[in-house]
């Protein structure tokens, strides 16, 4: 027996059905999986939700002159750049920037290692988002061999009291680690090479993820070991599953703010705990 041919959607049954219940009664009598593009739809109706409180936070933000920095850390491909983008999408670029610096230049490897960082902070009244940041001397600076093994030792002694001095100004820092499997790591760096648009993204840098993944593992549980303080805590967030993350993500921020309007939300702004979560509570993560 030949393998059963779903029927598609015509155009009659789009005539047909007067109401939404009418045509989701085709689709089913139809046999036709829509389980993608109803997350889809939830996915965005709920980021545009989301999305309209961040543009309440920044205007609070602004109003009240608060300095807020949002980092995104996390192993190569575990979607920094696109939680940022939606973040962002929405927000007035006057007060919000994104922060992606480049490999340092001969002047900044001998200046202090903050001081190419600390010029980005943000001003009062403004957002900044930062797609990976001074973190990169944690993680991968070592793993790659980067840095010497005094540079990372002054620069893990150094870093509680730096960021304790941000807090001390008033700074919010808000620290966010993307959690992905070795394997989802994998997929994602396969559709890269695959895509012409994402190529551009796949370095050499990405290429050594996979074999030093145990590498990038110590590294980063002594980074949290070291870091995780109560004025500045990491909050891990799962990323094997993209919209949940972004979305997550999003409530976290919107979570730690009383801005006004608030209280006239249309979706909930607590986020998920098997998610996202504070570091100690999640002795077992993906990566």
């Amino acid at each position: 027996m030949g393998k059963k041919i779903t029927p598609p959607l015509t155009a009659d049954d789009f005539k047909n059905a007067k109401v939404k219940k009418e045509l989701l009664d085709i689709i089913h009598k139809k046999e036709i999986d829509i389980s993608k593009v109803i997350d889809t739809v939830q996915y965005e109706n709920e980021k545009r939700l989301l999305q309209i409180e961040l543009v309440k936070l920044q205007h609070w933000v602004t109003k009240e002159k608060k300095r807020v920095a949002i980092i995104f850390e996390g192993r190569d491909s575990a979607g920094k750049g696109g939680n940022i983008r939606r973040f962002m999408e929405h927000l007035n670029p006057r007060s919000t920037r994104l922060v992606a610096l480049s490999k340092p230049t001969e002047i900044e490897k001998g200046q202090w290692y903050f001081t190419r960082y600390i010029k980005h902070l943000p001003n009062p009244g403004e957002i900044v988002f930062f797609d990976r940041s001074w973190y990169n001397r944690a993680v991968v600076e070592p793993v790659m061999g980067f840095c010497t093994k005094q540079q990372y030792k002054e620069f893990m002694f150094q870093l509680p009291e730096f960021e304790h001095m941000l807090y001390e100004d008033g700074i919010i820092i808000i620290k966010f680690w993307l959690s992905i499997t070795k394997d989802e790591q994998e997929r994602r760096f396969d559709a890269r090479r695959d895509n012409p648009l994402k190529r551009w993204k796949f370095s050499e840098v990405d290429k050594k993820g996979q074999e030093l993944w145990d590498k990038y593992t110590k590294y980063k549980e002594e980074m949290f070991s070291k870091t995780h303080t109560s004025f500045c805590p990491w909050i891990i967030v799962k990323t094997n599953k993209k919209y949940s993350a972004r979305v997550e993500c999003m409530r976290h921020v919107l979570s730690q703010f009383d801005y006004e309007g608030k209280d006239s939300t249309h979706t909930s702004l607590y986020p998920d705990p098997n998610i996202i979560m504070r570091y100690y509570r999640s002795s077992h993560q993906y990566d």
